[in-house]
């Protein structure tokens, strides 16, 4: 599959799942556009190397996607988008009645109505250029619940019925819209919570990873930002046209039981 000619724009992505989707949507040939809400010579450091290792063309533009108007210049600032990965998340796990007021806000913010300003100010380029794909990073969190996490679980679930929707207002046009689903991920931020882990349970890294990581994830192994990433650009090819409105899981079996 060649994204060749094609710009990518991936929300929240100079690091973890994000980044791992970009590098394997530019190595398909995708121009890519990173984003996050700093603006550090790291920052831009990521997208020269994905350039200079791919051949493609990366951009890192800043943008807080908590604001709205933020959210839709991106996409201006971009100039061009026939994918669009609205990946931008955070969390924070408390019990409903605990829970504060502007975590909740921000949560819901960033995992959500990001995405809806983002598709927004996406579609119209879209449409002038005949073809496009709206993947959105949910979460096995958008197809099931767990204790403590009820603005995360509220945002995933929405994102998912947004998907379904956008796929419906597109469905006779050459646009595409659906969810990812993962389970656990290794990413550079679980990775690191690992040996803190064992410490605190005495276990080896084996143990903490099947015991205490992974006791919802069947498969008892992490998805990987590769994997995720080669699902996107299954998403954008030509034998994932009739896909639309749907959710592909990539979860270990989570979602089976």
């Amino acid at each position: 599959m060649s994204l060749q000619g094609k710009t990518a724009i991936i929300t929240g992505s100079n690091s973890g799942i994000g980044l791992g989707v970009a590098w394997e949507l530019a190595r398909a040939g995708a121009d890519v556009v990173l984003n996050s809400f700093t603006d550090r010579d790291e920052d831009h450091a990521i997208a020269d190397d994905i350039s200079r290792e791919t051949g493609t063309k990366a951009r890192y533009i800043k943008a807080d996607m908590s604001k709205g108007a933020e959210c839709r210049d991106l996409i201006a600032q971009a100039g061009a988008c026939d994918v669009l990965i609205n990946n931008a998340g955070i969390q924070h796990v408390a019990p409903i009645d605990d829970f504060p007021q502007d975590k909740w806000d921000a949560i819901i913010a960033i995992n959500l109505t990001s995405a809806f300003h983002t598709t927004a100010a996406a579609l119209p380029m879209m449409r002038a250029a005949g073809w496009g794909r709206v993947i959105n990073i949910a979460s096995a969190h958008g197809l099931t619940a767990s204790p403590y996490k009820s603005a995360y679980v509220a945002a995933k679930h929405g994102i998912v019925g947004m998907t379904k929707t956008i796929a419906l207002e597109t469905a006779q046009e050459p646009i595409t819209a659906n969810a990812i689903c993962p389970g656990y991920v290794l990413t550079p931020l679980v990775e690191a919570q690992i040996p803190d882990t064992m410490k605190e349970y005495n276990m080896s890294r084996e143990q903490v990873i099947k015991d205490v990581m992974l006791t919802r994830q069947p498969s008892k192994e992490f998805a990987t930002v590769e994997q995720l990433g080669g699902t996107a650009v299954f998403l954008c090819s030509d034998a994932a046209t009739q896909i639309t409105g749907t959710t592909l899981s990539v979860d270990g079996g989570w979602t089976a039981l």
